[in-house]
């Protein structure tokens, strides 16, 4: 694979043209504000590691070594950060959920002279307060990344992209710029798939003539979410093939391309400034007789100063007849003379010198009762409910980190009582928690844990939940056993109630035969500003504690269900989310909720059969619900319901 994207990943060791010279001093430090993630009491807890009193889920890169001067190579301890604990490794290890780790960058300019290797399950997180700042030397000797996220192995990619799930990084600024412009080096190597995000990064690049840095390579998987990313200089400052992804508020500056898409399903951007860039979005990818770009669709978006808006290789007759299709929605131009070129330097749509507004303009293939028909043009925009609109673009709101809290402010539920080793009940300490944190403003801290619970959990309005590295409510026991009675693990708010809530960082999961659960329930109205919803995942089965492995659950081709009952045992939920009737105002975004198909834990990731009957149900009569960046998999009735709800 690797070599079919060589133009993008041949990075041998700097090139004769001269760079930046290495600095020789410390840069002064700015002033910056402490962050509570730093000092917070550090004893989240992996239950289902074979150590799990000697495992270490949080990691401070200073605590191994690093010295963030912007002089000292700071790559081995970076890496020691990372590798600590015996965790899963690319190529050696399939995936795993057992050593899970945050690594935490405190502020400080960290220089690196290779590539840092990610490992699975790690969270990668800067100060928010003063974003770090990781620095490639200008002896920088390759590997493909300043942070590979899936370094490639004999036989391809250490993980498999489409397997890559439950990652972070965030709050960063990766520095290319001491090395030579003509080096074609890569920020971050990102193939991944569902439940993993890039937030809150600036990528900083040789804007000079010849430039070959890149900011982000993606060549595979089935993602995705980034939110809050900025990109100066580069060739192409992105450069993406992935199944699917969701991207919004990217801004571009002086890159030759902004984003350069190789391939794809369907791929969303939204909120995407492109400025002073010499192409915006290239999607012509394979030609028009071998289009690889399957769909990408463009809204609430701008374009500046740049000469072609948008490349493809669509046009009446290219192939496959499929692929190509684009839709543009309440895009801006500012001296854009091409908004869309065609193949062969065609003009699809005409830009202009000035400034002007496409409201909406598509090409592809059009499904009606005649169709399909191959169109290129105007279409009508889709009608925008007021309520789901700040200004003229959908509303969008970011993952919330606290930044100006102190120790003083938040609850750490370990250090209050609850135990999250998976085993002891946490129902009750849990609930007087969540109770007590909403009542007095404070942010409730699921320190890194599987919390066991054998009954509901009830979030009150004005709670504010964040997990750290994917915290686990573990739902066990017969309270959730009957699917004629299904019964909540975490239930929001009570019917007829109103508030807000935040919550991020964390899973909602089930153990053994429990096919009345539905893990979530929502039923909180929020008026105005909605409640938001970040990174909360379900996962129902094929992980270490859920009792719904290989070993209870395999799967049985050569047996047809029915006549065969379905094995009981392998019931796991009655339903994923529902949003209630009474339910309204929530903001949903990189939610993903699955039902497992095959084992994490086992080697060879085999498949297995897990029962789930419903995936996310949305009956709210109000609506105001968005969904960002979302995706619901392998349930048994449906991934998606709505009823009789609007908005």
């Amino acid at each position: 694979m690797l070599a079919e994207f060589a133009q993008y990943t041949n990075y041998h060791a700097p090139t004769n043209t001269k760079g930046f010279a290495r600095p020789t001093h410390v840069p002064k430090p700015a002033g910056c504000a402490p962050y509570w993630m730093e000092n917070i009491k550090h004893q989240g807890i992996a239950a289902f590691n074979a150590n799990p009193a000697g495992y270490q889920v949080f990691r401070n890169v200073k605590d191994f070594g690093a010295v963030g001067d912007g002089v000292t190579d700071d790559t081995a301890a970076i890496q020691a950060a990372i590798t600590t604990g015996g965790r899963c490794a690319p190529v050696v290890c399939g995936s795993s959920t057992t050593t899970p780790a945050v690594v935490y960058f405190p502020s400080g300019t960290y220089l690196i002279s290779k590539s840092i290797i990610d490992y699975y399950y790690t969270q990668i997180i800067g100060n928010l307060n003063c974003l770090p700042t990781i620095r490639a030397a200008a002896n920088f000797t390759g590997g493909l990344g300043m942070l590979d996220g899936d370094q490639y192995g004999a036989n391809g990619l250490g993980f498999g992209a489409t397997n890559v799930f439950w990652r972070q990084v965030r709050n960063f600024i990766f520095d290319m710029t001491l090395v030579n412009a003509t080096s074609a080096i890569t920020g971050i190597h990102w193939p991944t798939a569902q439940a993993t995000s890039l937030q809150n990064i600036v990528f900083q690049m040789s804007s000079d003539k010849g430039t070959q840095h890149q900011a982000v390579f993606i060549e595979s998987g089935s993602g995705g979410f980034m939110n809050d990313l900025v990109f100066y200089g580069g060739n192409n400052a992105m450069v993406l093939g992935n199944q699917q992804f969701t991207m919004r508020n990217l801004i571009f500056y002086n890159a030759v391309t902004a984003i350069n898409q190789l391939w794809d399903w369907g791929w969303t951007y939204k909120n995407v400034n492109i400025n002073n860039c010499s192409v915006g979005l290239n999607m012509s990818s394979g030609g028009r007789t071998a289009q690889s770009v399957g769909s990408v669709t463009f809204i609430d978006s701008s374009i500046s100063n740049t000469p072609i808006g948008i490349i493809t290789a669509h046009d009446a007759t290219s192939q496959p007849p499929t692929a190509g299709s684009l839709i543009l929605e309440n895009v801006k131009l500012n001296n854009v003379p091409t908004a869309v070129q065609g193949p062969g330097a065609t003009v699809a749509l005409a830009g202009t010198t000035g400034a002007s507004t496409i409201a909406a303009w598509g090409e592809g293939h059009s499904y009606t009762p005649d169709g399909p028909t191959n169109f290129e043009g105007p279409i009508a925009p889709n009608p925008r409910p007021g309520v789901l609109l700040s200004g003229d673009k959908y509303y969008e709101r970011s993952k919330p980190q606290y930044e100006n809290y102190d120790l003083n402010d938040i609850i750490s539920v370990r250090s209050a009582g609850a135990a999250g080793d998976g085993k002891t009940d946490d129902t009750d300490i849990l609930n007087k928690l969540l109770a007590r944190a909403a009542n007095s403003r404070k942010l409730l801290f699921f320190d890194h844990g599987d919390y066991k619970v054998t009954g509901t959990l009830y979030i009150p309005p004005g709670s504010m939940i964040v997990g750290e590295s994917y915290s686990v409510i573990l739902a066990a026991g017969p309270y959730f056993s009957d699917m004629a009675n299904p019964k909540p693990v975490v239930q929001v708010g009570k019917t007829g109630q109103s508030g807000r809530i935040e919550w991020s960082d964390m899973i909602v999961s089930t153990q053994g035969a429990t096919a009345g659960a539905i893990l979530v329930e929502w039923n909180l109205a929020a008026y105005g500003t909605p409640s938001g919803v970040w990174d909360v995942h379900t996962r129902i089965g094929g992980f270490a504690g859920s009792n719904l492995q290989l070993a209870q659950c395999p799967t049985t081709p050569t047996v047809a269900t029915p006549p065969a009952p379905v094995n009981a045992n392998c019931i796991a939920a009655f339903m994923s989310w529902h949003i209630t009737r009474s339910a309204a105002g929530l903001y949903m975004e990189n939610v993903w909720l699955w039902v497992a198909d095959h084992d994490v834990e086992d080697p060879n990731l085999t498949q297995i059969t897990i029962y789930a009957g419903r995936g996310l149900y949305d009956e709210s009569s109000a609506g105001t619900v968005w969904l960002v960046g979302t995706a619901v998999e392998h349930h048994v009735l449906y991934e998606y319901q709505f009823a009789n709800t609007k908005n």
